[in-house]
């Protein structure tokens, strides 16, 4: 095999030795990333939850508490049973509000 094009261009090989070093990393942490969905509607619904229903919050300043860089798809906040469902990177979760003393927590 001749590296020949490797001395012409070698801004390419730099890239592309880049490249697999990131390709390797994501390998590595396979695991880590493919929970990484979950995260987005699972914080969304359990920290909007607590700041509303813990907390006693208003609606408009837990929004704007929970708000990320990556939104949300699907958010909605269910007064009557305390209960908050959110979605992201196509996940949905739930939190609900237990009680004065367990506060909120994540529902299947």
């Amino acid at each position: 095999m001749r590296l020949g094009w490797l001395r012409r261009h070698p801004i390419l090989g730099v890239f592309l030795l880049l490249i697999v070093v990131l390709l390797g990393w994501a390998w590595q942490q396979r695991v880590a990333l493919s929970a990484f969905p979950d995260i987005i509607g699972a914080y969304t619904a359990k920290e909007y939850c607590s700041c509303r229903y813990v907390a006693n919050q208003p609606a408009d300043y837990c929004r704007g508490y929970v708000k990320q860089w990556l939104a949300t798809r699907g958010f909605v906040d269910d007064a009557d049973l305390k209960r908050v469902t959110a979605s992201g990177m196509g996940r949905s979760h739930s939190a609900c509000w237990l009680g004065v003393r367990q506060g909120c927590q994540l529902t299947p």
